[in-house]
């Protein structure tokens, strides 16, 4: 990654709560650049070199929607982050229509917040190897097999079950994979294989997140967790993990 890997732009109209953020994740090793203010964001933004940008959403002379399509006009890859007081579902439909990778409702705490940061800068960072073209995943004792639909799972004594999924169930597995160890945003998997995001279709992920628990519950080293507010982490205690 480039020396900017750790930069980031943070607009937010409170200063008490801009400065809260800032100085948490500096405390996580990141450089971050407050503006309060949408024209004092993209000012910064034009003079700096960021990894990802937080932007507000309500905020005044400009507000963090078309600061972010300003932004999207010169750079289509930087990550983008929403902070909204609102959880309408047209606001965050909005968010990512103009290309966020994630829509952080308030109130939030600073731990959030910077999980997400973290996953998305590791994501994009990893360019170079996108796992979005991965077919096959290993998960502890497990091994998936994306386009066929097969979870197998291989026992200490050898011994090899297998099960089907169905297509919502490896679509869902298949993103809980390629985000293995980071939160997967509720909004992010509803809007890829629901294609919305609302009270009924929340409910039905929640159904599938109980038939995944079921199925990866013979490795007692993986669990999918929730998190309140955001969605859920999978959790693969094989590899080193952040807790």
């Amino acid at each position: 990654m480039s020396d900017n890997a750790k930069s980031i732009l943070l607009v937010e109209d409170d200063q008490n709560f801009g400065d809260v953020l800032r100085s948490y994740l500096e405390m996580h090793d990141y450089t971050v650049e407050l503006a309060q203010d949408g024209e004092e964001g993209l000012m910064k933004y034009q003079k700096g070199d960021y990894a990802l940008c937080i932007l507000d959403v309500m905020m005044p002379k400009k507000d963090g929607f078309t600061l972010a399509k300003e932004i999207r006009e010169k750079d289509t890859e930087i990550p983008l982050i929403f902070l909204t007081a609102k959880s309408l579902k047209e606001d965050v439909l909005e968010g990512f229509k103009i290309g966020a990778d994630d829509y952080i409702t308030k109130p939030f705490n600073s731990e959030e917040l910077l999980l997400r940061v973290q996953a998305i800068l590791r994501r994009s960072g990893a360019k170079a190897d996108p796992q979005e073209d991965v077919k096959e995943f290993s998960l502890g004792d497990y091994h998936f097999n994306y386009p066929l639909r097969i979870l197998t799972h291989t026992s200490n004594t050898g011994e090899i079950t297998k099960d089907n999924l169905s297509p919502k169930e490896a679509h869902l597995l298949r993103l809980f994979c390629i985000h293995k160890n980071d939160v997967l945003a509720r909004s992010v998997a509803l809007t890829k294989i629901w294609g919305e995001d609302n009270y009924f279709t929340a409910r039905s992920m929640d159904v599938f997140v109980t038939k995944l628990r079921k199925y990866l519950k013979k490795d007692e080293k993986l669990e999918i967790v929730n998190i309140h507010g955001n969605g859920f982490r999978l959790i693969d205690r094989t590899e080193a993990v952040v807790e």
